[in-house]
């Protein structure tokens, strides 16, 4: 973070020639370009620019880049030839004598940059729009007009001519919307289909065969919605309530264990904040709580270390995006991650695309390029302490950075002396060696393999410092988390001109977006980076979109589609209110119960509305397709986590424990190859996991096999919406993969296992743990008749042993250029590809895994009605 905390000194000294400042004397400026100029273009620009590389860190093609120098400081210091790096690297006496290749400056152009810094290294301005922080035209008035901008309201409860119908004020605001286009409601759903949705819904999970038994008798002893109550209430209280409903917000906070692309750096305490955002859903952390946390936790007060620990774990909602580190320049490295961290926290809490303010005034939304910098200079003032750096093709540790990850409290239980000194000796002897040959002649020459010579010494250094630092790093033995902090210098920030990140406008006051008031919101703290205000004027009771769109957000996971159909974006782009007043009605309600969630995912799925069944009459379809009315339920198909747990769950093998962590956190915070071992570990890992979705490892460009095929969360953007795509490879999956194989095994030695000698009742058994629900007698002998001629003949043609596999071959010599390799005959690793084949022990079992994969594959295993 040096960099940005010395442009921010800079900036706030008034030190950096920005746009706003008065224009230089236009002799110095010829002066520059005459003399200068051409110096630096001549000499410097081959090792230090925008077009090459910033070696050092240090660029001298862009002024504010020689003012905040490189690794050694400042380069130049205006007015002061004496100070700065430049004067003193490019003198005849110099150590390290710069240009390091080529000729010397001579005396004369020596002379030049001295006389050029000496009065006050004049540099040319950069042009600012003359509309720069005025905004567009029509911003005005979509201030004034557009729906999601207006003060929220808690409007008045409709009047209904069917009164009996409605449970709930929200039930009156559907059938109000119903009346009017003169439609009724479907009937109820009936009380299997209702609690294998609500269970889905609530938990991810399918409800078991005595839930659905004891539901089904309790629903016929007193009235269905005391019934559906009581199970409500069961599962709310329920640990996978908030494994379910953390996991939605986790779609929205892009969480990922690792950087992602570019160059796909581990982030091994993430399953910390993960943890944390399952714990904070079951324990109801009230909403507007929730977002202080994970915006400003370092700043609110905490009791114990374990509180402190809790809110700083909570801040790696900020630091936990993606992160190119193989940028080759720091300043824009680090304002990449602020706008990385601007796009979460408004799309995530504001359902606006503020990040789009970046290089220009908003194209459609009123929000100036001003706006999107007020924010930016809060995070400019904050460390986003995720542990890494830039470095453009760094290698080994080289990204990884221990004083930028946040400390827990306390002390990490130290290793054994003696392993320490011994791995401290190892690394000094492979330190020494790697630098004895790196870069000569000799470590250059190409080895037998074709590599460097030099490569077997670097690979051992590496290795060496690895484990070095595994026995001395506390947050490499996992006494950190991924989070934030205030930075070492809190100041305003510059607009960047056309997004460039060294091309400086003037300083915009940190503060909030300008397109609606919320009155008695408390300005930026100018001795705090600002975090903590802005995540108070967020859920601010008057801030017309954060109750708005956390009810929405509910509401969409709970009926399939918001009340506004893009939960993501509220602004001018997106969809218009389906139920303005409910939207309101909900928001109001919500704020004025706590932000309780849990409370208000019970009073939704609670309304007779939630409750009503799928069928969809002509008439009704006609009138409105898309049931935006709400006249029924629209079935959905389960989520790639869902579907995973169901079969694990109707199998009986899902194991319900929390795993201690995540197999993320024994990788080192190196690059990860995707055809490297540590991803097909990783793989691997996930295959055997019994665990529930939401705890398989999940770095990013690593989704595990079972859950890829069905549109799991992108994990580089805010995800509120997931996609849902029928594709022919899903198909193949459910028939093909080894995981779906090896469930239907598990389900059919289950049902084989009952004590029990009619096979009827074992397909009824098969039923009711997949689909939750008893088949109909043509179901059981059609099932029966299946189950027969497929046993038949197997008998009849048994399957062959798989072939046992092969050994890994031992390294070959590099093949002809025109010899053919087959690419299926290789896998990540480079070695045969050997097919997982999942084997019943008799024709019976691989008569009874044929109906169990039949029922996985089924459409009404896959959706929810």
């Amino acid at each position: 973070m040096r960099t940005r905390t010395a442009l921010l000194l800079l900036l706030a000294a008034g030190g950096v020639a920005r746009a706003d400042a008065p224009a230089p004397d236009r002799a110095k400026l010829e002066f520059f370009e005459k003399k200068v100029r051409p110096v630096l273009a001549g000499h410097c620009y081959g090792c230090h620019s925008a077009d090459t590389k910033p070696a050092g860190g240090l660029r001298v093609d862009d002024h504010n880049g020689l003012l905040v120098g490189g690794n050694g400081g400042p380069a130049v210091v205006p007015g002061d030839p004496t100070k700065g790096t430049l004067l003193k690297r490019v003198a005849h006496d110099a150590k390290k004598r710069m240009p390091a290749e080529g000729e010397p400056l001579t005396d004369a152009q020596i002379a030049d940059l001295t006389q050029w810094v000496k009065d006050g290294a004049a540099w040319p301005a950069v042009r600012v729009p003359a509309t720069l922080g005025k905004g567009r035209p029509e911003y005005a008035k979509l201030k004034a007009e557009h729906w999601a901008f207006k003060p929220p309201t808690d409007p008045k409860t409709p009047a209904v001519q069917d009164a009996s119908w409605a449970r709930d004020d929200i039930d009156r605001f559907l059938l109000a919307g119903l009346e009017a286009k003169g439609l009724r409601p479907v009937g109820d759903a009936d009380p299997v289909t209702l609690l294998r949705r609500v269970t889905f819904d609530l938990t991810g999970l399918p409800p078991t065969p005595a839930e659905v038994e004891a539901f089904v008798r309790d629903a016929t002893t007193r009235t269905p919605h005391s019934a559906l109550a009581a199970v409500v209430d069961r599962l709310l209280a329920s640990p996978t309530f908030g494994e379910r409903w953390g996991r939605h917000w986790l779609d929205v906070a892009r969480y990922g264990e690792s950087t992602g692309p570019s160059r796909n750096i581990p982030y091994p305490h993430a399953w910390r904040y993960r943890d944390y955002v399952i714990d904070a859903v079951n324990a109801d952390v009230p909403y507007d709580r929730f977002v202080r946390e994970q915006l400003a936790g370092d700043l609110l007060p905490a009791a114990t270390d374990a509180e402190r620990d809790r809110l700083a774990t909570a801040t790696g909602f900020l630091a936990l995006g993606v992160k190119d580190v193989n940028q080759r320049f720091k300043v824009r490295f680090e304002m990449d991650n602020v706008d990385e961290q601007i796009d979460v926290v408004t799309r995530a809490t504001l359902a606006l695309t503020v990040s789009c303010a970046r290089c220009h005034d908003h194209k459609f939304d009123p929000v100036p390029t001003t706006d999107y910098y007020a924010i930016a200079g809060i995070f400019t003032s904050t460390d986003a302490t995720a542990g890494l750096r830039n470095k453009m093709g760094g290698g080994g540790l080289d990204y990884y950075v221990p004083e930028a990850l946040v400390r827990l409290s306390g002390e990490a239980p130290a290793a054994p002396a003696a392993e320490v000194a011994k791995a401290k000796a190892e690394l000094e002897t492979a330190k020494k060696a790697w630098d004895a040959i790196r870069g000569t002649p000799e470590g250059l020459k190409k080895g037998p393999g074709g590599q460097p010579t030099q490569r077997p010494y670097r690979l051992k250094f590496e290795a060496a410092q690895g484990a070095y630092q595994a026995l001395t790093d506390p947050a490499a033995r996992g006494h950190a988390v991924h989070g934030a902090r205030e930075g070492k210098a809190v100041a305003d920030t510059a607009v960047r001109l056309r997004g460039e990140a060294e091309k400086l406008g003037p300083v915009v006051p940190r503060g909030f977006l300008t397109a609606f008031p919320v009155p008695d919101a408390a300005p930026v703290n100018p001795k705090q980076s600002g975090r903590l205000e802005l995540s108070e004027w967020i859920v601010n009771p008057a801030n017309p979109l954060a109750a708005r769109v956390a009810v929405n957000r509910v509401w969409h996971h709970l009926f399939g589609r918001g009340l506004v159909g893009t939960p993501d974006n509220f602004g001018v782009t997106g969809d218009t209110p389906s139920h303005p007043d409910l939207l309101d009605h909900l928001a109001a309600r919500f704020v004025r119960d706590g932000w309780s969630l849990k409370r208000l995912v019970r009073t939704i799925v609670l309304t007779r509305a939630y409750g009503l069944g799928s069928e969809a009459p002509q008439a009704h379809r006609n009138a409105d397709p898309g049931n935006l009315l709400v006249w029924r339920h629209t079935p959905r198909r389960l989520e790639a986590e869902e579907l995973r747990d169901a079969m694990l769950a109707a199998a009986g093998t899902l194991d319900h424990t929390r795993p201690a962590g995540s197999p993320a956190r024994a990788l080192r915070m190196v690059e990860m190859r995707d055809n490297g071992p540590e991803a097909k570990g990783v793989h691997e890992t996930a295959d055997k996991s019994r665990l529930r979705s939401v705890y398989l490892p999940l770095l990013r460009g690593v989704t595990p096999k079972a859950l890829e095929a069905f549109d799991p969360a992108d994990q580089t953007l805010v995800s509120v919406k997931r996609d849902t795509t029928t594709v022919p490879g899903q198909a193949l999956f459910l028939l093909n993969s080894p995981f779906v194989r090896k469930q239907s095994l598990a389900l059919a030695e289950r049902v084989l296992a009952e004590k029990t000698t009619d096979d009827a009742d074992r397909v009824r058994s098969a039923y009711r743990l997949a689909l939750g629900r008893t088949p109909a007698p043509a179901e059981v002998e059609r099932a029966l008749g299946f189950v027969g001629e497929y046993e038949s003949a197997y008998r009849a043609d048994p399957q062959p042993l798989p072939a046992a596999p092969r050994p890994a071959a031992a390294p070959q010599p590099k093949r002809p250029a025109a010899e053919v390799i087959d690419p299926d005959q290789i896998d990540q690793t480079g070695e045969a590809v050997t097919e997982e084949t999942v084997r019943p022990r008799d024709a019976r079992t691989a008569a009874w895994l044929a109906l169990a994969q039949a029922l996985y594959g089924s459409a009404e295993f896959r959706f929810v009605k």
